[in-house]
């Protein structure tokens, strides 16, 4: 897919994250936008998956361990076919098929349930391994929050990766600087990232998160590599496309007036009119 048919994607993405929370409903706004560029580029692009086949067994492995940011999956999912448009409207809903974290066992097109932070990576790792077992040439892709590298668990399953050599798992960051309660700088410094993630073993591709082109050559590059685990550390603005969101993290969790919902909309639309001329 070409590169502006993927930002239009992420778009059409934020787009969603807004409409399912509407006005009103509490939900992770900030994460969501955040990562909706690198969320387009994996379902329009670069994962091998099959809406008409969830289960294929060749299929790519997603996990979503920042997992309180499942509305950009389910915007991303059902665009891409694996549940009709019309559920979205159905969020957090007691019986719905989509709730405030990923339920592989009720949507979809997710593979593992996650929210409790720090156990997506160790998800992975269980999966490759399987993977490996069986002969398997899928990948295992992973999407991580940078708040979320202040739990343990992160980094013994990153040592796990790199001692197995397990180079089918890729780990994407969505570095945005900020967690529920403010920047993670202040929370629990975690830099140099670049140099620790290299230093456990894994190859290191560090890129702008919302500069598509940049993402989908990045990832791909992530996907060819081999003989190590790759970590892409994507550097986001929480709340992205979105004025009143952008780097605040009260918009963490949080919901919308009616004016901020209507405002959300309209900035996201003059985003996707400027795209469309440009192409």
């Amino acid at each position: 897919m070409q590169i502006r048919s993927l930002e239009q994607k992420a778009c059409l993405i934020r787009r969603h994250v807004i409409h399912m929370l509407g006005v009103g409903k509490t939900g992770h706004i900030g994460g969501s936008l955040s990562s909706a560029d690198l969320i387009a580029a994996l379902y329009f692009q670069v994962l091998n998956v099959d809406p008409a086949n969830p289960k294929r067994r060749d299929r790519d492995r997603f996990i979503l361990s920042k997992g309180h940011a499942a509305l950009v999956q389910y915007a991303a999912l059902a665009e891409r076919g694996f549940f009709p448009l019309e559920e979205l409207s159905h969020i957090k809903r007691l019986g719905s098929i989509l709730q405030g974290h990923p339920d592989c066992r009720t949507t979809p097109g997710v593979e593992a349930n996650t929210g409790s932070l720090g156990q997506g990576l160790s998800i992975a790792n269980g999966m490759a391994l399987a993977a490996r077992l069986q002969g398997g040439t899928h990948k295992i892709w992973v999407l991580l929050g940078d708040g979320e590298l202040d739990e343990g668990q992160v980094w013994e399953a990153a040592m796990f990766t790199a001692y197995r050599k397990l180079d089918n798992v890729i780990a994407i960051l969505d570095r945005n600087g900020l967690q529920a309660m403010g920047p993670t700088a202040l929370r629990l410094n975690t830099e140099p990232l670049a140099a620790k993630w290299s230093a456990f073993g894994w190859r290191v591709f560090e890129i702008d998160g919302h500069d598509m082109a940049q993402v989908v050559a990045t990832l791909e590059a992530a996907r060819a590599h081999s003989g190590s685990p790759a970590m892409v550390i994507a550097r986001t603005v929480k709340g992205k496309g979105v004025s009143f969101a952008e780097n605040n993290p009260a918009f963490h969790n949080a919901m919308m007036t009616e004016v901020q919902f209507t405002t959300a909309l309209a900035e996201i639309d003059a985003v996707q009119a400027r795209i469309r001329e440009e192409a």
